[in-house]
């Protein structure tokens, strides 16, 4: 089967934590359905208009953190305002705490995601509309990190022709992405010189939208990841894919497995 991937790749992310009230938390990576919004951009598809035919039957979807990432804490210094008759913040201004994603070193490091995407278990017309958009570079709007104002580009759009699909009984895997939590035996963790940048995180994350316009949703992924930009090692059940050229090797597991 033909898996694509491409990266994006800008200055910050902030991805808010669904449960996120006050304080503006944020995931390390972009959760399933921020990148349903990043891939309807790029396609210039209307807001919201775009859950049924990004829903994890029609397309599968990867991620992995390609360089080593952190999280840091701002104040926004935002309008206060009480009512729906005060939009000119006349109570002056509130701060905010904000989280925010960047590199080990913001002022020359970059936030880099790795995407993955094939086509789903019923049809592959979804996946070949957003093939051909990406093998031509036309994309329509300017893709971000999460909020408007984090400027996102995207390299490296490639395609692997035979990508080979293993299923596996609680073998020892190295992942160059996410992988299903429930799925995971065993992690393995060795201490590298940059350990010390290379967390294992768990996550519970959103994964669909109900196609009502209302962004309700129906579906929730519980994933394992890596965020220094080093591969996953762990004994895992599941469908993996193997991703080979003259250069490289990577096995792979999407969010929908």
């Amino acid at each position: 089967m033909e898996i694509m991937s491409f990266e994006i790749e800008g200055k910050f992310a902030h991805f808010r934590k669904y449960f996120a009230n006050n304080t503006a938390f944020t995931f390390s990576l972009p959760p399933r359905t921020t990148i349903m919004g990043m891939i309807a951009a790029a396609m210039g598809w209307e807001k919201d208009s775009y859950y049924e035919d990004l829903h994890s039957k029609n397309l599968k979807i990867g991620v992995f953190i390609v360089n080593p990432v952190k999280k840091s804490f701002h104040r926004l210094n935002l309008l206060m305002i009480k009512n729906d008759s005060d939009f000119r913040g006349r109570l002056k201004h509130v701060q905010t705490p904000f989280e925010i994603v960047s590199g080990i070193d913001p002022k020359k490091d970059f936030v880099k995601y790795r995407i993955y995407l094939a086509p789903g278990n019923t049809t592959s017309q979804v996946y070949d509309k957003i093939k051909v958009i990406f093998q031509n570079s036309d994309f329509r709007y300017n893709l971000t990190l999460g909020t408007a104002n984090f400027s996102a580009s995207i390299l490296n759009v490639t395609f692997w022709d035979n990508a080979e699909k293993k299923h596996i009984d609680n073998e020892e895997v190295i992942l160059s992405s996410t992988g299903i939590s429930g799925n995971v035996s065993g992690i393995s963790f060795e201490k590298t010189k940059d350990y010390r940048f290379n967390m294992i995180e768990e996550e519970l994350m959103p994964a669909d939208f109900k196609s009502n316009y209302d962004r309700e949703v129906i579906q929730m992924n519980r994933i394992l990841f890596t965020t220094g930009g080093i591969p996953l090692k762990v004994k895992l059940t599941g469908d993996v894919y193997v991703l080979k050229d003259n250069n490289t090797r990577q096995t792979i597991q999407f969010l929908e497995e």
